[in-house]
C-alpha cells in the first residue's frame, strides 16, 4: 500500500529548502515542508503542522526553549475508498530540557493538537 510521507521542520531542524516554505509565528525563519502536493500528502501536512505549532505553544506555556523541531508524518489510504488507514507521526526536538520534561511536552501536544483531535473524533465534510 502506498504511503504519503511528509516532514515539517523549524528552527535548527528546518531544511534550507523543501516543497514549500511558510512564515510561522513561533519561529523567525519560518517552517519548511517536504512532501508532494497531493490530497493525502496535504492531510499529513495538516497533522505535522498542528503538532509543530502545538509543540511551540505548549513549550512556551512551560517556559521551555525549543531550538528546533522536525515532525515526520506518514499514512496510507485504502485505494478503493480513499479512507485513511491511519496516520503516524514522530517528533525530533532540539532543546536543553530534560528528557522527562520533553516527554511531558509530547504527551500534552498529543492531547491538545487540534488536527489530531479532529481526526480522532471524525468529522463531516460537505460542499457548501
Amino acid at each position: 500500500m502506498e504511503t504519503y510521507p511528509v516532514t515539517v521542520g523549524a528552527g535548527t531542524l528546518r531544511p534550507l529548502s523543501g516543497t514549500f516554505e511558510a512564515e510561522h509565528e513561533w519561529t523567525p525563519s519560518g517552517v519548511t515542508v517536504e512532501g508532494a502536493f497531493t490530497g493525502p500528502h496535504l492531510l499529513n501536512v495538516a497533522v505535522a503542522g498542528s503538532v509543530l505549532n502545538h509543540l511551540y505553544k505548549e513549550a512556551s506555556a512551560r517556559s521551555m526553549r525549543i531550538d528546533g523541531v522536525r515532525v515526520r508524518v506518514d499514512g496510507a489510504f485504502d485505494p478503493d475508498t480513499w479512507r485513511s488507514t491511519g496516520v503516524t507521526y514522530a517528533v525530533e526536538l532540539v532543546t536543553d530540557a530534560p528528557e522527562e520534561q520533553q516527554e511531558e511536552l509530547l504527551e500534552a501536544v498529543d492531547a491538545a493538537a487540534s488536527v489530531l483531535q479532529t481526526l480522532r473524533a471524525g468529522t463531516t465534510v460537505q460542499r457548501a
